[in-house]
């Protein structure tokens, strides 16, 4: 089954404002108005980043006239969801001029000096730039949460900074685009054998990932509340499948062109007489 015209993928992932969460309810293996398999998927998606990549360059050029506009995609889910994969074969395909990419880990000391969002801030993208959070300040309602590394009222707060700050960015001209990889137990284990048994990807694993797991029901939870408490009109959730990484790279990338096409970028016109421009090349 292919998307009509007349849906928007944004439409059929868009988690519904205000209202509890039930991860349960979801089919991480799902590929609602995906792409008939796995080839037409991997086809779709370079097609996509054709696509994608000039919407983006018309973005940057309409920065250096004045148009102040920016997108921002923040990339959550749980270890080996497929956040850097999403960036590999999504973003990979795009100028890395006009794009800014940050994989945020665990704080240093100087970012645990200042407030949560301090680090956020330092990583936004300017006028004209498409970023990428690889995690984001979610972590801090997250790992936080499960790991007990706040208190409880202290998390409790940052639900509300959380959507005042994405209120103060679309209000400046940010479009948001926050996708949640949905990936489910069977297949997290399934892609850290993988990591085990293959010697070039045994750098991503950790023992503490294993431990992690038996967090599973916490974290689910944890994600539950954030997508339910941060999911506004302004900044929505798209909960994204993520057990099939084709259907999950075809789904991110259909979404960032949605919203590219939305805001409509466009060549800036010339601000010199190009006619006469050509004339002096001609005769020089």
């Amino acid at each position: 089954m292919t998307r009509t015209e007349s849906t928007s993928l944004r439409d059929r992932l868009r988690l519904p404002v205000g209202e509890p969460v039930d991860l349960a309810r979801y089919d991480a293996a799902g590929t609602p108005a995906g792409p008939d398999g796995k080839a037409a998927g991997r086809a779709g998606t370079a097609r996509i980043g054709e696509r994608l990549a000039v919407l983006q360059e018309r973005l940057w050029a309409a920065s250096t006239r004045g148009d102040r506009r920016r997108v921002l995609l923040i990339l959550q889910g749980m270890d080996t969801s497929g956040k850097g994969g999403t960036v590999k074969h999504v973003i990979g395909r795009l100028n890395p001029s006009g794009c800014r990419v940050t994989a945020f880990r665990a704080p240093t000391a100087e970012e645990r000096a200042h407030p949560f969002l301090w680090r956020v801030e330092q990583a936004l993208p300017v006028r004209g730039e498409l970023g990428v959070f690889d995690r984001s300040h979610y972590e801090d309602v997250l790992i936080a949460r499960v790991r007990e590394l706040a208190p409880a009222t202290e998390i409790a707060r940052r639900y509300e900074q959380i959507n005042r700050f994405e209120r103060s960015l679309t209000d400046g001209g940010t479009t948001l685009v926050k996708c949640f990889l949905h990936l489910s137990c069977d297949e997290q284990r399934r892609r850290l054998l993988k990591r085990l048994d293959k010697p070039d990807k045994r750098w991503k694993f950790a023992a503490s990932d294993i431990d992690d797991r038996a967090l599973w029901p916490a974290f689910q939870e944890a994600y539950e509340i954030a997508l339910e408490r941060c999911g506004t009109s302004y900044a929505p959730w798209y909960l994204v499948p993520a057990d099939h990484k084709w259907y999950r790279d075809w789904a991110v990338g259909t979404l960032l062109t949605e919203h590219f096409r939305e805001l409509d970028p466009r060549y800036p016109e010339a601000d010199f007489d190009v006619a006469e421009c050509r004339r002096r090349l001609v005769e020089s």
